[in-house]
């Protein structure tokens, strides 16, 4: 199933006695992985098996196994490649026979976990939820969650910047806002700057902002791809980055005065918004259709050519970008 039906499931309080977390968002994975362990008991009754510490008659003993101090048995299993199916169904059968037990996996990584799903079955009281990338919206929506819990006095505009400091990388959002729960302060836009640092040597909303605006991109570009950044990663935020440019221009030639809230679903820091406004409005209406079809030939030939340096083959494209949009 997906999150929001799996959402449904715990305003519920429907209990299973073994769940699958995967998917596309790593945070996601841990976040429900905990939510739903500490939902299930406490701290002293949950133990952790992460990747090689593994074993599956370890881990079948455990839950076969009523604890003499505590009622639950909660056992995580962090995994970052496929179990065996017997492996699977014999730990959740375990779950059955000892109505205290419940096992939790967390499917990391980028391996294929879809054949596991498959054994999750409401026969066994078992549940599988997919968890896919969340939008910026969504994200932002989690990261004041977390605000909240931490009972921090915040402006918005701050946890909507944090999250474009960061590459939307909600694990480092949620690690900054405990170091800024210290400060006992209102978070601010200047707070998050001040104590908050950006991954990376380049501010990737200011590279992107560059890019479209025509300016000379290369250093940059070289920096962020040394850093690690994945091409197809970089190509896809480059294509989105231009599909805001495109739904903020079309809202304002019909609407007049573009509304974040209602173009994007979440309103960024002043400066970013306004910033983004003026570079989608200069751009003529026409040149949308020619660049994110250039972009998608980019992505089309990255995925699906030998092209042998794929680094460089990037580099040379999103250079053109600039001689579409003159």
């Amino acid at each position: 199933m997906y999150r929001n039906e799996f959402d449904n499931k715990l305003k519920q309080n429907e209990v299973f006695n073994a769940y699958m977390f995967y998917g596309q968002s790593s945070f996601l994975i841990e976040y429900y992985t905990n939510l739903v362990a500490n939902q299930l008991g406490n701290k002293d009754e949950i133990e952790k098996l992460y990747f090689d510490d593994y074993n599956f008659k370890y881990a079948k003993d455990k839950l076969l196994q009523s604890s003499l101090f505590s009622s639950n048995n909660i056992l995580i299993i962090k995994i970052d490649k496929k179990l065996p199916k017997k492996d699977v169904t014999e730990l959740i059968e375990a779950c059955s026979i000892n109505p205290d037990s419940k096992v939790i996996f967390a499917c990391m990584g980028d391996s294929d976990f879809k054949a596991m799903d498959g054994y999750f079955t409401p026969k066994l009281n078992a549940v599988s939820v997919r968890f896919f990338s969340p939008f910026a919206n969504e994200a932002v929506k989690l990261i004041e969650t977390h605000a909240r819990k931490l009972n921090l006095n915040y402006e918005i505009s701050a946890l909507n910047h944090l999250y474009f400091m960061h590459r939307q990388d909600l694990s480092l959002c949620v690690n900054d806002l405990e170091k800024l729960a210290i400060l006992n302060e209102k978070i601010t836009t200047d707070k998050v700057n001040a104590h908050c640092f950006g991954i990376g040597a380049v501010n990737f909303e200011e590279f992107l902002h560059d890019l479209l605006s025509s300016e000379d991109i290369s250093d940059d570009l070289e920096l962020l791809l040394e850093e690690g950044m994945n091409e197809i990663y970089l190509l896809t935020q480059v294509t989105s980055f231009v599909q805001q440019l495109f739904m903020i221009s079309s809202y304002a030639r019909v609407h007049g005065v573009p509304n974040a809230k209602e173009i994007l679903g979440f309103v960024p820091p002043k400066n970013v918004w306004e910033k983004k406004t003026r570079l989608a409005i200069n751009i003529k209406p026409e040149k949308f259709l020619e660049i994110l079809n250039y972009l998608l030939s980019i992505e089309l030939e990255l995925k699906s050519s030998k092209i042998h340096d794929p680094n460089l083959y990037l580099q040379a494209c999103l250079r053109k970008v600039s001689v579409l949009i003159r």
